[in-house]
């Protein structure tokens, strides 16, 4: 693995040119181009705050704002996931004819989306202060959220592109996975929504611990909110635990990759 990643450090600028072609292939036939970074987030914010705040008569405050700062992200983490599925597979023809770090692609189809969500925080914190939301310096500490996610994704990624070379269902799998992991986390609703006592077949457990536990993005997602909407962290311990399982997903993910990236070009 060392010697992986030595030259993957080596292929970092082939990796700097991949991102800018997949930013450069996403706008290159919208009309719009960049400002869907802005536009999409928004219109998915104005349909949940239709339908769970104004259609439920809830009565949260700046329910816009807690969507909004779990949209991005999550945004950020199913694009990531679905286009990185795709990485090995849909450059079967560079595989076959260059070699360079295979795991470069995933890598940039990762990065790639992280940028598109660094390019739509300024309206999220624009439309923070002028709602008025707790913005504090607590939104300072918004790297860490997006370093452990970051991790975190790269590691799934590095799995399920794998998968696909070998299953080529396994994207369309994914493509109801990723809609059952979007309602499974706390995007359109507050984790206080949750009971802190729950039975199921006689058992007794708590919902949100449980969550927490099983269901990375909730801890990550929940920092995100906590941060921007809140104003105050609430849940550090479980970020740290995510942070220490995002790594173990990342170095199993890179292992798995690396054991079978040999045969790619058999099989792609």
């Amino acid at each position: 693995m060392i010697k992986a990643l030595q030259e993957l450090w080596g292929a970092r600028e082939l990796i700097y040119n991949l991102v800018i072609r997949d930013l450069k292939v996403r706008y290159r036939s919208s009309l719009l181009g960049i400002v869907w970074s802005w536009l999409n987030p928004l219109l998915m914010m104005l349909v949940f705050s239709f339908v769970f705040n104004v259609m439920q008569n809830a009565a949260i405050p700046n329910y816009h704002i807690l969507v909004l700062s779990a949209v991005l992200p999550w945004n950020y983490f199913s694009g990531a996931v679905m286009g990185g599925i795709q990485s090995i597979v849909g450059n079967g023809h560079l595989i076959k004819k260059v070699y360079f770090p295979r795991e470069v692609l995933p890598i940039a189809t990762v990065l790639s989306n992280l940028v598109n969500y660094l390019i739509s925080l300024p309206v999220l914190f624009i439309l923070a202060i002028i709602s008025g939301a707790h913005l504090n310096s607590w939104v300072l500490l918004l790297p860490v959220p997006i370093l452990i996610q970051t991790i975190f994704s790269l590691g799934i990624v590095l799995v399920l592109c794998t998968l696909e070379v070998f299953y080529r269902d396994t994207h369309m799998l994914m493509d109801v996975g990723i809609l059952a992991w979007f309602f499974l986390t706390p995007i359109f609703y507050p984790m206080s929504q949750f009971p802190d006592q729950a039975h199921l077949l006689g058992f007794a457990f708590n919902p949100r611990r449980l969550l927490f536990w099983f269901n990375p993005m909730a801890s990550i997602i929940n920092t995100y909110q906590d941060l921007i909407y809140r104003g105050t962290p609430t849940a550090l311990d479980f970020l740290a635990r995510t942070a220490v399982t995002s790594l173990l997903v990342l170095i199993c993910g890179y292992w798995f990759f690396l054991r079978f990236r040999g045969r790619f070009g058999e099989e792609v």
